[in-house]
């Protein structure tokens, strides 16, 4: 039998994190047991009926069935920029500062790509999306981790990040709202990360895939800050907003001249995201008001519950700001994998191992809000029966 040995690259990496939590996941569910799965951010509720018929009428076009255009539909690319100014009040150029990908993840883990050498540095948050940190190692990149602590409100401290690893980096990645903290960026901290982009030459990669998720002030985009434009791009998602996970459609925003990288990138390993499913994403940009409020009372009162029933049971943390995720400490004693281990075992609850999203994670665990509030509440009462004294 033939053996093969896999690359370099893939042995930098640990397993893909959601991916086994899905097996635990579906192994208890085999197994019939009433499992609450708190594991994975992937909305329960349907993709609106008005996006889904605006898919089957272009589908039925026979213009869609064809390759799409590598930059995206022009008809999607001008709503994007009509989106953008009327949601953050920020001005794109369609046809050089707007792209569309499919959905943000891969967008993401392809731009090292166009600007990362080998043995270049990036700066990245910890925890994080495993995406930033896969997409430099592919890269050849290294990363280097700036730990979000809850003393520091889950901001990078600048000041803490070594003057000499800041001048070898390349790349410096955001992501607020946060994931999996729940942190949501203020304007002055935008500003501290663009000034010190400035300072060392860096392009600021902002994933803003919650941005549409908050629960108090609107999530703002970096590149509302002056001099953010011109060193930024900027990752959205239609996945969470809208309920299309399984679409895989988003889009970039930010400098003409790093969209014309990851453009170049983008070329040379797809084909673009099928035309139809574009001009259902246009569609529903056009009708974001029909949607996103309702969503955002949606979850947010999910959180209350979650939270309230919580800390009924004597579980305190600080409530998310934003996104569907609760990023809660360990009970005293217990570590990130055990404490999630014990709820699948005895609670039949799946939740998410901070240590996962990076070595800063450890201590927390990552509970999502993409169950009913009953189930939330149910959850919360299954907790609240478990002792975690030692």
């Amino acid at each position: 039998m033939a053996r093969f040995e896999i690359a370099s690259r893939l042995k930098k990496l640990p397993p893909y994190l959601f991916a086994e939590i899905d097996k635990k996941k579906k192994a208890a569910i085999a197994a019939g047991r009433d499992v609450i799965n708190l594991g994975v951010g992937d909305p329960d509720t349907p993709t609106p009926d008005f996006i889904i018929e605006a898919l089957a009428k272009a589908a039925q076009d026979p213009a869609t069935h064809q390759y799409a255009l590598d930059n995206g539909d022009p008809a999607f690319r001008r709503e994007i920029a009509a989106f953008m100014k009327r949601r953050y009040g920020v001005s794109l150029d369609p046809d050089s500062e707007v792209y569309p990908t499919i959905g943000s993840k891969e967008a993401i883990a392809h731009f090292p790509l166009a600007f990362i050498e080998p043995g270049d540095m990036a700066l990245i948050p910890d925890p994080c999306y495993p995406p930033y940190r896969s997409g430099v190692i592919f890269a050849g990149g290294v990363p280097v981790y700036m730990d979000l602590k809850a003393e520091n409100d889950f901001f990078p401290d600048f000041g803490k990040i070594d003057p000499r690893d800041a001048s070898r980096a390349k790349i410096l990645y955001l992501n607020y709202p946060n994931s999996p903290t729940g942190k949501l960026a203020t304007r002055e901290f935008f500003r501290e990360a663009v000034a010190f982009a400035e300072k060392y030459n860096l392009i600021i990669v902002q994933d803003a895939a919650y941005a549409e998720m908050s629960f108090s002030d609107p999530a703002i985009s970096i590149l509302e800050i002056p001099g953010a434009k011109e060193r930024a791009v900027e990752f959205h998602s239609m996945s969470k907003t809208f309920n299309m996970t399984g679409w895989r459609v988003g889009f970039a925003v930010g400098s003409a001249e790093l969209m014309a990288g990851l453009g170049r990138i983008k070329t040379n390993v797809d084909s673009g995201i099928f035309t139809a499913i574009q001009r259902a994403a246009t569609e529903a940009l056009r009708r974001y008001d029909e949607v996103v409020p309702g969503m955002t009372k949606m979850y947010r009162e999910r959180r209350d519950v979650f939270v309230a029933g919580l800390k009924k049971a004597g579980w305190d943390f600080r409530p998310p700001e934003a996104t569907f995720y609760c990023w809660i400490p360990c009970p005293k004693g217990w570590s990130s994998t055990g404490t999630c281990a014990r709820l699948l075992e005895e609670a039949d609850i799946v939740t998410t191992p901070g240590n996962g999203f990076g070595t800063a994670g450890e201590g927390y665990i990552r509970a999502t809000l993409t169950v009913k509030a009953e189930r939330l509440a149910e959850a919360a009462a299954r907790i609240g029966r478990l002792s975690w004294k030692r």
